[in-house]
């Protein structure tokens, strides 16, 4: 018992302190973007979101699942630490420049010739993101959230209000790729001294070997899984067009935020924690039950939210010009509360060091969502890329939580999904209201039925926790 209320109270300071950092952060970002949706056009969005395809995939060279394998292995000495950061740090150099070197292919590929100079400083944008990755996760095994969370928001903040002035002072779709390379500089700098990560000349392979098969299956994951979340953007941009590529993406983009500010609470702090019970199945199985009966109390009721407010959401935030994502972003919606469980999926797997299955489960959602993107990309509607990624995303939830449940836990599914009953009455009722709210009040100014909406959906949530008995165990979560 003494270990479950050690388990409960580790929990609870980690997500304390990264909720309060994540959220910070999640309202820098999205100032600072929806500033910049209004000074800079979807085209120029639009030549950022095809970069960052590649750049995902070259960073993803670099990392080779290095960070979780780090927070994952109780061997390792700062001997260790130190030749593993010299080795990410070369290949950092590497790597970018061969990304460098791609610039004129890319430029060819796209038949766009303002994406050679775009990539080429991108470069710089990719160095100083594979720095980073040791540092992080050094600071991230130690427990160090709240250090983390302050780097970020110091970084966030003043690369944000250097790139809005950039983008005011006409430097177009480069103000978004100094954005990022002055934020990870700062985090770098930061993350370095206070983790006292310390470079080495003498490159030893016995470092690696200690986290080979850890980080192999890892890596091997976030390889496929490049593919399932980045084809779309790789095609839309090539057979579509810049402009509806950043029309979609800012609806996918838009779509993660509700990940990003509970999922992404969630998750850098179990995987430190949880990989302490290792052996301990039972704990982390319980542990994985309550948070996706708690993603889906929220997840659930959010997604009716979006999905029946996508059109107040986007104009809103970002203007009329960006009126082409709201159908994308209503359809992209329907998933996130999937998306949110999905997510917290692969820290369980990495707590259980079973990276084997992790992997399988990318295997199986990769080959679905390639198979869904083609064919919405010949149908050449970016909507319809959308309504079957969607169907994907669902598929793949039950593929993955069968690997967890069953053959991790040598449990039955049933458990996970009546976690699911509560949540999906809740959200009905909400469904209900907000329906009958835009059909009686569909003329009246959009951000008057905004709040209107959140009110309402506030209410009726409150009340379906308290009907539904889940409004004791949601204060009970936070308490403990």
């Amino acid at each position: 018992m003494s270990k479950i209320n050690n388990l409960n109270k580790d929990l609870k300071s980690g997500f304390i302190v990264s909720a309060i950092g994540r959220y910070t952060n999640f309202i820098i970002q999205l100032v600072i973007l929806s500033i910049l949706s209004r000074i800079l056009t979807p085209n120029e969005f639009g030549i950022v979101a095809i970069i960052n395809v590649f750049l995902i995939f070259f960073n993803m060279l670099i990392d080779i699942g290095v960070g979780p394998a780090i927070i994952q292995n109780k061997e390792l000495n700062k001997k260790d630490i130190s030749g593993i950061f010299s080795f990410t740090v070369l290949m950092s150099i590497i790597i970018s420049v061969i990304f460098a070197f791609m610039s004129k292919p890319i430029s060819k590929f796209y038949e766009n010739d303002e994406l050679i100079n775009a990539c080429l400083v991108m470069s710089l944008a990719l160095f100083t993101s594979g720095i980073n990755v040791v540092p992080n996760a050094v600071l991230l095994k130690q427990k160090k959230f709240l250090e983390v969370n302050k780097i970020l928001i110091l970084a966030n903040s003043v690369s944000g209000a250097f790139a809005v002035m950039l983008a005011y002072y006409g430097f177009s779709y480069f103000s978004l790729i100094i954005n990022t390379i002055l934020k990870n500089l700062i985090t770098f700098i930061i993350m370095v001294y206070i983790s006292k990560t310390k470079l080495t000349f003498n490159l030893n392979l016995n470092n690696l070997k200690k986290i080979y098969t850890f980080s192999r299956n890892q890596f091997l994951f976030n390889f496929i899984n490049y593919f399932s979340r980045n084809l779309d953007n790789l095609l839309i941009g090539k057979y579509i067009s810049p402009k509806e590529l950043a029309f979609y993406d800012k609806a996918y983009t838009l779509s993660l935020y509700p990940n990003q500010m509970f999922t992404n609470v969630i998750t850098p702090v179990v995987q430190p924690i949880l990989s302490e019970y290792e052996q301990q199945k039972d704990i982390i199985k319980i542990t994985y039950l309550k948070i996706t009966k708690l993603l889906a109390l929220i997840g659930m009721p959010i997604t009716i939210f979006i999905v029946t407010s996508s059109k107040e959401i986007i104009l809103i935030l970002f203007g009329e010009q960006w009126s082409g994502s709201i159908v994308v972003f209503q359809i992209l919606g329907c998933s996130i509360w999937v998306q949110m469980i999905l997510s917290s999926t692969g820290a369980i797997f990495q707590s259980t060091n079973r990276t084997d299955l992790l992997l399988l489960s990318g295997v199986l959602s990769t080959f679905l969502n390639v198979i869904s993107i083609v064919i919405g990309i010949i149908t050449g509607e970016i909507k319809y890329i959308a309504m079957i990624l969607v169907v994907s995303f669902i598929i793949n939830l039950f593929q993955a939580n069968y690997l967890l449940m069953v053959k991790i836990f040598n449990s039955f599914q049933r458990e996970f999904y009546k976690n699911l009953k509560d949540p999906f009455i809740i959200s009905l009722f909400i469904l209900l209201s907000l329906e009958l709210v835009n059909t009686c009040l569909s003329s009246l100014p959009i951000a008057f039925i905004f709040v209107i909406k959140i009110v309402i959906m506030s209410l009726i949530y409150i009340i379906g926790l308290k009907l539904t008995n889940n409004f004791n165990f949601i204060m009970k979560i936070f308490r403990r």
